[in-house]
């Protein structure tokens, strides 16, 4: 699970981005916090238009943050948005420990918030596959979300506390310290050991390549969707959370406490990630239904303690979620594109907050935040139809019998239902029918090198083959074909 953590320069950064994830998170839910109870009078639609202008710029700015990160020297480029940031952080914190801060500052430090992050979000999330390249990458790309994730437990908590006990400005100035952590681990790494990667040759305008490539694939597209989606309407949870805090009469300490509680499930999420060997797309379609679920269920609780509880589902699959589709685009794209795909990612995801965040503000304060809940309920299913649409028509996924059993089921592509039809699958044991043809997500080059290539037959009449030797012969073919058939349906391959 931690088998990234091995490499130097990797552990440098992991810890350097727990710090000031731990930072931004305390950052993130004292600004929503402000919004809400001391610049306003509990007004959602605040809260959600704070997040749209900073998470907006990711969206719009898309087409040229991608060139950037595809261009430029990721680490040196990550240094000049830490700065930004930690400047930003200064600037709100010490207005309002003056008592001079206004809506209209924080509008205008979340505006500028969010353009430094449309460049910093997807060098970040590029960089982590120059640290650490080859087989332990979507390793350490979940491992990158368990640290985003344990920040999450953190963070909030802490914020809270601080609120109370020192007021508010002081959680910026503390969130600025943070980001020295993130500046020295990047002073301090080997660049000699980074991966480095020639700059692309240029084959047409740069700004559309990204969105051509992942024209070019439909999965991506569906990966794309469903992220859309569920990052426009589903993941508001400062406005759920705060807003439902208050619905429950609580103060800063409990809402504080409930984003902390909403991170204990993400942090499950982001280690079960970690465990395993690569990312599938057929997770991400379980996730998103799973976070469905979860936010209907939320919407449900009567109480403040039930609801608390109910937010550790939420964290759980929305996380499982995001890291699998994370690591999905990053492993299956190719390196020359990989920034700009990246950045269409993140911004599909954040700037999608763009749209969903206002409407989701609107809902929470003219039905109440239930009815907010119940909308990310609704986005997460229209997900999840999405991806089980794409599958079923597709790729020809399809829900058949098994042979062997009246009762039992599984899942097939086109291919195999097709061979069930011709009655070509009664040899297949039961719970192998899925393994007929690998998943779409599971196709790889050591899959193409394994399968069996079939060859014509010999002629039967050859003159150079005796009656029993071509008896013999026949026989030796069919053992040999019997057994080639069993492993690749157990997945072994075929060795030739």
């Amino acid at each position: 699970m931690f088998r990234s953590l091995r490499i130097y320069n990797y552990r440098l950064w992991f810890f350097g981005a727990l710090i000031s994830n731990v930072g931004g998170w305390m950052q993130s839910t004292t600004q929503d916090w402000v919004v809400l109870t001391e610049l306003t009078h509990n007004n959602a639609a605040a809260v959600g238009t704070t997040m749209a202008l900073q998470f907006g710029p990711q969206l719009l700015l898309v087409p040229l943050t991608g060139v950037v990160v595809d261009r430029f020297d990721r680490r040196r480029l990550l240094m000049v948005t830490q700065t930004v940031l930690m400047l930003l952080a200064v600037g709100l914190g010490l207005l309002l420990l003056g008592g001079h801060a206004q809506l209209w500052h924080v509008y205008g430090f979340a505006l500028a918030l969010g353009i430094t992050n449309a460049f910093d979000a997807p060098a970040r999330q590029t960089f982590v596959s120059d640290v650490v390249a080859g087989k332990d990458a979507s390793n350490a790309i979940a491992l990158n979300a368990a640290s985003f994730n344990m920040a999450r437990l953190i963070g909030p908590a802490v914020a809270g506390g601080l609120i109370v006990l020192v007021g508010s400005g002081w959680v910026f100035l503390i969130n600025a310290l943070t980001f020295v952590a993130m500046i020295g681990a990047l002073l301090a790494l080997r660049t000699g050991e980074l991966a480095h990667r020639p700059r692309p040759v240029r084959t047409g305008n740069p700004l559309v390549q990204g969105f051509r490539y992942v024209g070019s694939r439909s999965d991506l597209v569906v990966v794309i969707s469903i992220v859309f989606l569920i990052g426009a309407f589903g993941l508001n949870f400062p406005i759920f959370s705060s807003t439902m805090t208050v619905m429950f009469g609580e103060g800063a300490g409990e809402y504080g406490i409930l984003s902390s509680v909403l991170a204990i499930g993400s942090l499950i999420g982001a280690l079960l990630a970690a465990r395993r060997e690569r990312a599938r797309l057929r997770v991400v379609l379980i996730g998103a239904g799973a976070f469905a679920t979860a936010a209907l269920t939320a919407s449900l609780m009567p109480t403040y303690g039930t609801f608390a509880a109910s937010t550790i589902l939420i964290g759980f699959s929305s996380v499982t979620l995001l890291t699998t589709a994370n690591g999905y685009v990053q492993t299956t794209t190719p390196w020359e594109v990989r920034g700009r795909v990246m950045s269409l990612y993140t911004a599909t995801l954040m700037g999608g907050t763009l749209i969903g965040a206002p409407i989701v503000g609107w809902v929470a304060d003219a039905f109440g935040p239930r009815w907010a809940l119940g909308v990310a309920s609704v986005s997460g299913y229209a997900a999840f139809a999405i991806g089980l649409g794409w599958l079923v028509f597709a790729r020809g996924a399809r829900l058949v019998r098994l042979p062997a059993s009246r009762w039992r089921f599984g899942v097939a592509w086109s291919a195999a239902t097709e061979a069930i039809a011709d009655g070509d699958a009664e040899a297949l044991p039961t719970g192998a029918l899925q393994a007929v043809r690998p998943d779409p997500d599971d196709f790889s080059d050591q899959v193409a090198m394994t399968s069996p290539i079939r060859l014509p037959a010999l002629p039967t009449g050859s003159p150079h083959t005796s009656s029993p030797d071509r008896d013999r012969s026949r026989a030796r073919s069919s053992r040999a074909a019997r057994s080639r058939r069993a492993s690749i349906v157990s997945g072994g391959g075929w060795r030739g």
